[in-house]
């Protein structure tokens, strides 16, 4: 029998890969959601989906890729637009950052590669905001480059299948989601991959029963009484998000995409803070500042000083500071 192995990860008899190969495939073949990125191997189009797909569900992107896509068609378009107009198309989005990333991307193509997206994952990983899944992504989607690369949902799968519960390396894995990779289907695989982890083999409940893969997965003897393990064990407690800076940092941004796009002028900080926090006091103008600078330094805002930098000997009823979008 034939097998491909590596010191660091277990024997993989080609049988047993073609058979989980095949198994996929098929169920891709038949649950496979139509989503508009899958219609498109233009670059920049699955670069704007990956980017809005970040820690964001598939049905609250879809409306949000369309009407970005009109509003900014090409990577020159986006490229050239302001960044506050930018900002405000990603509103009810969250992760607002991305949204700079996503621009500053574009111009990077636009400026460096003229205008023509690079296919090579070393290249992509030079664009701002783009980390190794997706370059992996983009190489595999808009080029059909043979490329493994894994977000959570398919790291899940490939553990489950090669390596039950044990505790892995991020080597370990993605050698594993090589040697499964089909030569000339990387497309077709990897999106199965990610619908396989979304829809069947989840985090919490995965249906197990019905699994086409059951036979080939090495967690299905024991995942089900372990994941019951886990449930009950105490949570540890978590801080409410309306509690955190990113909360805030997305109500300032809030605040200032509810200004007319025609305003230049912002909003001064007693009027940023009210919108803000009910409670907001004089007080409080240090961390709000604080805060201000923060989106700043992310492209998310812009800080106008009308009287001398603040520091901290200086009383904040001496500053005329506005802030407005970039």
């Amino acid at each position: 029998m034939t097998t491909r192995s590596d010191a660091s990860g277990p024997q993989f008899p080609e049988e047993r890969v073609d058979r989980i190969r095949r198994k996929l495939l098929r169920w891709y073949e038949e649950f496979a959601r139509d989503l508009p990125w899958r219609r498109t191997r233009d670059p920049y189009a699955v670069l704007v989906s990956e980017i809005m797909l970040q820690q964001t569900q598939v049905d609250r992107v879809r409306p949000y890729y369309d009407r970005f896509l009109e509003c900014f068609p090409t990577a020159n378009d986006l490229a050239a637009a302001p960044t506050s107009d930018v900002i405000r198309l990603w509103a009810g989005l969250g992760y607002n950052r991305r949204a700079v990333n996503l621009q500053r991307a574009a111009q990077v193509v636009c400026r460096d590669y003229g205008g023509t997206f690079p296919r090579d994952v070393a290249e992509l990983r030079k664009l701002p905001g783009v980390g190794a899944y997706t370059a992996g992504a983009v190489a595999a989607f808009a080029f059909e480059e043979d490329v493994a690369f894994l977000d959570t949902n398919m790291r899940r799968v490939v553990e489950r299948l090669e390596f039950g519960s044990r505790t892995l390396t991020d080597r370990e894995v993605i050698i594993a989601a090589e040697r499964l990779l089909p030569p000339g289907q990387s497309w077709t695989w990897n999106q199965a991959l990610i619908e396989f982890g979304a829809l069947q083999c989840t985090a919490r409940k995965p249906a197990c029963v019905i699994c086409p893969l059951q036979q080939e997965c090495t967690a299905f003897p024991t995942i089900q009484s372990e994941l019951a393990a886990k449930q009950t064990q105490p949570r540890q407690a978590s801080v409410a998000f309306e509690t955190t800076s990113r909360y805030f940092r997305g109500r300032v941004v809030d605040a200032l995409r509810s200004l007319p796009p025609s305003d230049q002028q912002g909003l001064d900080l007693a009027d940023l803070g009210s919108r803000v926090r009910e409670d907001f006091t004089a007080e409080d103008t240090p961390w709000l500042l604080d805060l201000v600078r923060g989106l700043q330094r992310d492209g998310l805002a812009r800080i106008r000083e009308e009287s001398p930098p603040y520091d901290d000997g200086q009383s904040t009823s001496d500053l005329e500071i506005r802030v407005h979008l970039p």
